[in-house]
């Protein structure tokens, strides 16, 4: 028989602690919150309180960019759904393991855990899940440039929250997407997703916590300046980076300083770029955000590039190529060889050219990043793609041209156009 601690707290006070904790994060006290979670956490008796309260922790670290403080709580968390012996509780247990491997750039573990969750036989609450497990695992197959699976993986949780009427879910799938577009080049759809997330936040959003808005005008301004509407860009990332600020949210913090860097960039003004670049690079380095220093790697290589500082350019990009090798993202090796090409062609030296020509081809086969129909690369410029109910996509004008009867890659009938 387990002897009563009058230290320990209840059932009914580890529920009454939780939602003073919520009310203080919710009114951006974010310390004190993250001090009564802990404080529930030594002392509650209740290990059903004690699940819900690793939930919080795990939430409130991931907003703040404390991805190893994630990914700790969360592995306590399935010690704890395994106490309770609840399928339920096993599945959300493991879908927070995925998302804090997805912050930490480990997309191999993300999709196996999430691979973990989709296997649970669980209740209808699991099935609810489903739709941020496939999310999860498109994001992590789009850190790793498997563009299909991806795309697959996102039309997947689009139908989930469709089906199960989750705005919220269907908002965040909208900014994945936009982020999807945005790699292989079909600047409208990229602005159009997160047009439809903005949309959700107005019509749907009133007691949603600010950060929907905030991630759908970051992607908005990321997609405006790909389509060279640089005032939008600056109106959407400033409205952005202020409810960052607000929210001490340091993740989308820096991601809003890159698009900053990117926009003075576009403009020629490296002078005012780098210092952006230089602080984004610093929150990413940080939070542990290596796809996001990828980036950053490669904005500060286009800068020296326009400076025509190309030995410097070339130790940026050795950096980022380190980088991009161990996370396993083809897209950044792709471009990187793609700037190799540009500097040594300058530099006239031919053996490297060529080189980084044979590599760059290499990668564009590996990621499959061409028309079935017409043979020319995807990804290269700005293009009108449509993808298949397969994920293969395609020039929206050769399918216009050739008709959709069947898919070119994998030969499976298509009588009509995939959802995004």
């Amino acid at each position: 028989m387990r002897l009563f601690n009058p230290w320990e707290m209840g059932q009914d006070q580890t529920k009454q602690q939780i939602e003073k904790g919520l009310h203080l994060y919710q009114s951006n006290q974010t310390e004190k919150a993250l001090r009564v979670w802990m404080r529930v956490l030594e002392k509650s008796a209740d290990p059903a309180g004690r699940f819900r309260v690793l939930g919080c922790l795990i939430t409130a670290h991931a907003e703040m960019g404390r991805y190893k403080d994630m990914l700790k709580f969360a592995v306590v968390q399935i010690d704890t759904a395994r106490e309770l012996e609840d399928p339920d509780f096993l599945t959300e247990s493991y879908l927070n393991l995925a998302r804090s491997n997805e912050k930490l750039c480990e997309f191999q573990k993300t999709i196996s855990y999430c691979k973990t969750c989709l296997n649970m036989q669980g209740t209808t609450v699991s099935m609810q899940l489903n739709g941020q497990v496939s999310l999860s695992m498109g994001n992590a197959f789009l850190g790793l440039s498997i563009f299909q699976k991806a795309l697959e993986c996102f039309e997947k949780a689009l139908r989930y929250a469709h089906n199960n009427d989750d705005k919220m879910l269907e908002c965040r799938v909208c900014c994945s997407l936009g982020n999807f577009y945005t790699q292989i080049k079909d600047y409208e759809k990229a602005l159009f997703f997160p047009c439809k997330a903005a949309e959700l936040v107005n019509d749907y959003g009133k007691g949603w916590s600010l950060k929907y808005r905030a991630m759908s005008q970051y992607h908005m301004a990321v997609a405006y300046r790909k389509l060279g509407r640089l005032a939008d860009a600056m109106d959407c990332c400033e409205e952005s980076m202020k409810i960052a600020l607000q929210h001490g949210d340091r993740p989308l913090q820096a991601l809003c300083l890159l698009c900053f860097a990117d926009i003075h960039r576009s403009r020629r003004d490296v002078q005012t770029a780098f210092p952006r670049y230089d602080s984004s690079m610093s929150i990413m380095t940080e939070i542990g955000n290596r796809l996001g220093l990828v980036q950053v790697l490669l904005g500060v290589t286009k800068c020296w590039m326009i400076q025509k500082e190309l030995d410097k350019a070339l130790e940026s990009i050795e950096k980022a190529q380190e980088l991009a090798e161990g996370l396993g993202n083809k897209l950044g090796l792709l471009k990187l060889h793609c700037l190799c090409e540009r500097i040594y062609r300058t530099k006239e030296q031919q053996q490297e050219l060529r080189d980084h020509v044979v590599k760059f081809h290499e990668c564009v086969e590996e990621m499959e990043l061409y028309c079935g129909m017409c043979g020319e690369s995807i990804g290269e410029k700005n293009n009108q793609l449509q993808a298949l109910p397969c994920s293969h996509f395609f020039h929206l004008k050769c399918l216009q041209t050739n008709g959709t009867r069947g898919c070119p890659n994998c030969r499976r009938l298509s009588v009509k156009p995939g959802y995004v």
